[in-house]
């Protein structure tokens, strides 16, 4: 059974989500991407607190494909260190998840 999960991508800016929701795309390893803008985030760096404004990428693959996403994401994204988390989908509108299978490698 194909197990349907999502990517969450955290990203510097709206163009960086989209050069890699992109190439997600274009090589199939996410059928479907979507990008949260102005997300005011707080973390733990090198000691100390720290704060930024970014983007959340979400794509939308499957549990087989997220190993090749994920390396993928690291190859082009700008942060030494960048949040790709899988989470898994439970459930679905069936017609939907067919279609995003039909849209994967």
């Amino acid at each position: 059974m194909t197990v349907i999960v999502f990517a969450y991508i955290t990203c510097k800016n709206r163009p960086e989500a989209k050069k890699i929701g992109k190439i997600l795309l274009q090589e199939k390893l996410a059928a479907c991407v979507n990008i949260l803008n102005h997300m005011h985030s707080m973390y733990w760096w090198k000691g100390k607190i720290e704060q930024a404004n970014e983007a959340v990428l979400i794509a939308k693959t499957t549990k087989k494909l997220f190993p090749k996403l994920s390396k993928k994401t690291k190859a082009i994204h700008s942060y030494s260190v960048p949040c790709i988390l899988q989470i898994p989908v439970s459930d679905g509108n069936k017609e939907y998840v067919k279609w995003l299978l039909e849209n994967l490698k």
